[in-house]
């Protein structure tokens, strides 16, 4: 049998120990302390005992671990999370036919008598005398408490259970002090609440509301006479009694409740009877605990949450301290989780994407202006149960707050941060830089911030196409994806500048490790996540200003105290002339290049296609002025798998690129999240162009088509067969659209 965590049920063996530690307390106490005339055993501190007067004279009742409340933006639950499944109540809200009975059956004699009942002492050793046993013990309901709240102090570490049940004279001189410090401060009747709220009822439910709640599916205020009876029963022993499992057992106890409320007349024999004929009538409610619960996939993001409260310095300077908050518990937590995003991410993620399939997509979106997370979406479920394809791993954060060790490679969604740079120094958009399709550069013309290069012998890199030779501006560069041209671009920026520029948009590696200052960033070489992404791209809609994304917008105790949380911070990372270029160059990428399957066709919309090496991650982030998206594919788990002649959501492909599934995926996630009633614009800027770029515009997009041409319809046309196709890996990163 478990080990009771509170109340009785305990072994003969025990019981003898439990009786006999209070039968040599008690003749300690009564041979050793004076006993004032006033009162119920009040002792006065020149005991004989050795060691009492050590004890400290004020007992710390702990705050009472209770659930915690995930809210969304608009107050409706994500989710309920608790240690201990637990509501606190004042005794008014409890039924009297509960406070009755639980006085009854536990310490019939509770408000005769002070902390320790005399009389019980001596009834009980009379008693087990003549039984030859141990048949009573004598224990008030006030040393019950007191030892509970030694257990609630224990939490779950079994070391500290053991010492604050253990059987010793030591501990028993300690809890009567302790009982007789709370008696004298507390009163009968807020003992006898705390009592009811700390009390382990059996089937995970702490506190008489809770286990009404489970038994009942009611409040504890309106428990009839024979329910009150039976949760008063449970008490002594909870697995014994636990009626939802041994009905017979239950209601045999619960009978001896009620005819020990009729024996001291809390209720008459009549009221006994009846409630006795009565059968016991459950309507169980099930523990609904942990973010396991949260509806529309939010599973991901309630638990980033909890990773804030407990990483957080602002909820706790001490891993300690934070911990504690948490298992304590009492919280009502308000997120930013927008219902209709969240619906939309979680839409996105699993229509393109299937659970079992063996690649993964997440969906993670931002507001500009603010770094409100409005979502996080995977196309696995949240939970533990592996044979159901369900992880707890949150593809769109880094190891710190639930996610992968480092991230993932971002491909070609890094190119628009080097223009960034590159507009910053002063280099136009019109810079056009001529090369074929493969190029080799050499590594010490990339200077590091120290001022060193950045490596020894060549950087060999190519494009997607052999026929993406020739001469490219940024933003055709932009549109078509071209390695060689940011390579060059890169090269004339700063290599120093376009690491710092990325620093800046909060673009970073797992487990905070910096930035590796290697010419190959500007392809994506370097891992990051879909977070840190949408957040950067966030910049570009809001005109150059990033914001740290932030996932809770209030905390409030169990006290209803507001605890201070952190906001996001706000910082103008380039001119706003320079976010507005990048908004009108990437527009063309949704328009006409390489992400025409994801544009929007109802309002002003931009982004970014990106594969790596071998396919094995794909993305697409994209923005409008109020909603930033950034979706991945790719595998989740083990040797990562390349993405070419690969059926995922049921659909074949010969190889996936970032305009082809995270590109769709990235559609429905916004046309579902945005209003179609607010359509804002970007700021109109006229963006310089090179020579004669209009012209080469007109050659292959990124899928091979000529001319940016939509495909038909159940046809597909092999890239072969018009040229290139090749994505053969440089060792330097992905590069891909």
């Amino acid at each position: 049998m478990p080990k009771k965590r509170s109340g009785g049920g305990l072994t003969g063996t025990q019981q003898a120990a439990k009786f006999l530690g209070v039968s040599v307390l008690s003749g300690a106490v009564l041979a050793g302390i004076a006993l004032p005339a006033a009162g119920a055993l009040g002792l006065a501190a020149k005991g004989t005992v050795e060691g009492f007067d050590e004890i400290p004279a004020n007992l710390k009742t702990p705050p009472l671990s209770q659930r915690t409340t995930i809210l969304d933006a608009e107050g409706g639950k994500i989710a309920t999370v608790y240690s201990r499944d637990r509501t606190v109540v004042p005794l008014k809200d409890v039924s009297p036919y509960m406070q009755k009975a639980i006085v009854a059956i536990e310490d019939a004699r509770f408000y005769d008598h002070g902390a320790v009942d005399l009389k019980g002492v001596l009834r009980a050793l009379n008693k087990n005398a003549q039984s030859g046993g141990v048949s009573q013990g004598a224990s008030t309901l006030t040393q019950q408490y007191v030892k509970n709240v030694f257990v609630e102090e224990a939490g779950d570490d079994p070391d500290k259970v053991a010492q604050a049940t253990q059987q010793t004279i030591g501990r028993k001189i300690r809890e009567l002090k302790y009982a007789i410090q709370v008696e004298e401060e507390l009163g009968k009747q807020k003992i006898l609440e705390n009592y009811l709220n700390i009390t382990f009822f059996g089937q995970q439910a702490y506190g008489v509301e809770a286990a009404s709640r489970r038994y009942f599916s009611k409040s504890a205020k309106d428990l009839k006479l024979e329910e009150a009876a039976m949760l008063a029963g449970i008490v002594q022993s909870p697995s014994r009694y636990d009626p939802v499992n041994d009905t017979e057992e239950a209601t045999k106890r619960r009978d001896i409740v009620l005819q020990r409320m009729a024996d001291i007349r809390d209720i008459s024999q009549e009221e006994a009877d009846k409630a006795k004929a009565a059968p016991i009538k459950l309507n169980v409610s099930k523990p609904d605990n942990g973010c396991i619960t949260s509806v529309n996939g939010a599973g991901f993001f309630c638990d980033y949450v909890r990773k804030t409260i407990l990483t957080d310095p602002a909820f706790g300077k001490t891993e300690e301290e934070r911990s504690k908050l948490w298992n304590l518990g009492g919280l009502t937590i308000r997120t930013t989780l927008s219902p209709r995003a969240q619906a939309a991410a979680n839409k996105a993620a699993t229509a393109k994407v299937n659970k079992t399939d063996k690649v993964a997509a997440a969906v993670v979106q931002v507001q500009p202006g603010t770094g409100r997370i409005l979502s996080m979406g995977q196309s696995r479920p949240y939970g533990l149960d592996q044979k159901q394809h369900e992880t707890v791993l949150n593809l769109s954060v880094g190891s710190k707050m639930g996610g992968t060790t480092y991230g993932f490679q971002v491909g070609s969604t890094f190119k628009p941060i080097t223009a960034a740079a590159a507009l910053e120094k002063g280099i136009s958009p019109a810079q056009s830089f001529a090369t074929p399709w493969k190029i080799s550069l050499p590594m010490d013309s990339y200077r590091t911030c120290a001022g060193g290069p950045s490596g020894g012998g060549k950087w060999d890199l190519q494009n997607e196409l052999k026929s993406e030779a020739g001469s490219w501006d940024m933003t055709s560069a932009l549109g078509k994806s071209i390695n060689t041209y940011f390579a060059h671009l890169e090269q004339q920026t700063g290599l120093c500048e376009t690491v710092e520029m990325a620093r800046k948009m909060g673009y970073g590696r797992g487990l905070g490790k910096k930035l590796q200052e290697l010419p190959s960033i500007t392809l994506g070489g370097q891992e990051s996540t879909p977070l840190d992404m949408a957040s950067a791209y966030a910049t570009f809609a809001n005109r150059g200003t990033y914001c740290t994304p932030v996932a809770i917008e209030s905390v409030t105790d169990a006290n209803g105290k507001r605890i201070k949380v952190p906001g996001s911070e706000c910082s103008q990372v380039m001119n706003q002339q320079t976010a507005d270029m990048i908004n009108q160059m990437l527009k063309g990428v949704v328009e006409d290049g390489t992400g025409t399957q994801a544009g929007l066709q109802d309002r002003d919309n931009a982004g970014k296609t990106g594969t790596t090496n071998d396919r094995k991650d794909a993305w697409f982030v994209g923005y409008t002025p109020n909603l930033s998206t950034a979706v991945w594919v790719g595998d989740d788990v083990g040797e990562k798998t390349s993405m070419y002649r690969i059926t995922i959501g049921g659909q074949y492909y010969d190889k996936v690129c970032g305009g082809c599934l995270p590109g769709p995926i990235w559609k429905i996630a916004m046309t579902g999240a945005l209003d179609a009633g607010e359509t804002p614009a970007f700021t109109p800027i006229a963006v310089p162009r090179g020579k004669e770029q209009e012209e080469k515009d007109k050659g292959r997009d990124r899928e091979g088509r000529p001319g940016g041409t939509q495909p038909i319809p159940g046809i597909s046309i092999p890239p072969d067969l018009i040229g290139g196709g090749s994505n053969r890996g440089q060792g330097n990163g992905g590069n891909g659209p």
